[in-house]
């Protein structure tokens, strides 16, 4: 179960040089929160860019590592060339609709190049059921 915020943390939308820069990147590094408080490591995770919104996806370890301390913070820190930010990550529901298969096909695109066997694994059920959408942190005053 996720943990509840304190207070409601602000967003922005993504500027379009940040998803550019999201959209043209192979992977992302992603960094979340342990339990002790301490962040991880970054990891990199593809990623895919949709309508002005960025997705990540795992196909493995949905309650451990870094998709397990994102969804139970609801927090995470990414990075890629030319953008490092800390965003706001929101589990979206899985199910069979038009958005789900065009995150599939946004998956496709950008990774398919390799065939089946290279993004086969990040469009099964169980990996669109694992779908996060990240969401900048809007800047504190």
């Amino acid at each position: 179960m996720p943990e509840e915020s304190a207070r409601p943390v602000a967003t922005r939308p993504w500027t379009p040089e940040e998803l550019e820069s999201i959209a043209d990147t192979a992977e992302l590094r992603i960094s979340t929160q342990r339990r002790s408080g301490q962040w991880r490591i970054e990891v990199p995770v593809w990623v895919v860019c949709l309508d002005g919104s960025v997705y990540v996806r795992t196909w493995h370890r949905r309650n451990t590592g870094w998709y397990g301390d994102a969804v139970r913070t609801r927090r995470a820190r990414i990075s890629v060339p030319g953008v490092s930010v800390e965003v706001t990550v929101q589990q979206l529901s899985a199910g069979p609709d038009g958005f789900s298969r065009s995150v599939d096909d946004a998956y496709r695109a950008k990774y398919g190049g390799g065939g089946d066997r290279s993004v086969g694994g990040m469009v099964t059920d169980e990996a669109v059921a694992s779908t996060l959408e990240l969401s900048p942190v809007s800047q504190r005053d």
